[in-house]
């Protein structure tokens, strides 16, 4: 009977250890961003006698999404932008967008972001307009990787390179990785922050209350937006 009850205990510890090993397993898979290789791009490549070339901008995006295999709808191929802030640094600060939904009435919003290896979307705040409150926002990460940069987290990894055309605008440097499938959101309302793609680059939707171009606030003043 003794050696009954030893031989159950041991069985139910190598299943026990087996269970947490494939669990193990399965998060880990699931915390690893698909690898895949992108184009090194340079500025020079979007760029022509000083003018933003947009469209090369937008191609580069759309090859981006097809690496990470993320469906490229006729809605997406014909409405969605890309900018450089009018900065003239697109693949350190730039992003490409659409807007799903921005219903003032009702007050929310959806947006779609693209961002390059690297590329980031410039210091910014929400502020109260003549139209809405002060835009509130979190973020889902689909393919590639983000560090959100704000007022909580933690320190910025040294594997994050910040843009030397924004380090003088930069004024938050607490930071927060996600990766697919992550949420994060904004610690209040005004606050200042920014996002850096990783080097897969990133595809994020954004879930937000309405949003008015008008309460936009750049750290940079430079920016066009």
């Amino acid at each position: 009977m003794k050696t009954s009850k030893l031989v159950l205990l041991a069985i139910s510890a190598i299943v026990a250890v087996s269970f947490a090993t494939v669990a193990a397993d399965s998060t880990a898979k699931q915390n690893t961003a698909k690898q895949v290789k992108i184009p090194n791009y340079k500025n020079e490549d979007f760029y022509k006698d000083g003018k933003f070339l947009a469209e090369k901008a937008r191609d580069a995006y759309f090859d981006l999404m097809e690496r990470h295999g993320y469906l490229i709808s006729q809605n997406l191929r014909s409405n969605m932008w890309a900018t450089d802030f009018g900065l003239g640094d697109f693949v350190h600060a730039g992003m490409g967008g659409i807007f799903w939904i921005n219903d003032e009435k009702q007050g929310y919003f959806g947006h779609e972001i693209f961002l390059l290896p690297n590329q980031m979307i410039v210091e910014h705040a929400h502020m109260a307009t003549a139209k809405g409150k002060a835009k509130m926002e979190s973020w889902l990460v689909h393919n590639g990787n983000v560090f959100t940069i704000g007022e909580e987290g933690g320190p910025i990894p040294a594997s994050v390179v910040l843009p030397k055309s924004q380090e003088a605008y930069i004024t938050v440097h607490k930071c927060a990785e996600l990766i697919p499938g992550a949420v994060g959101t904004l610690n209040r309302i005004g606050a200042k922050h920014f996002m850096i793609a990783g080097p897969q680059g990133a595809i994020v939707t954004e879930f937000g209350t309405f949003h008015d171009g008008d309460g936009l606030r750049f750290t940079n003043p430079g920016v066009k937006f």
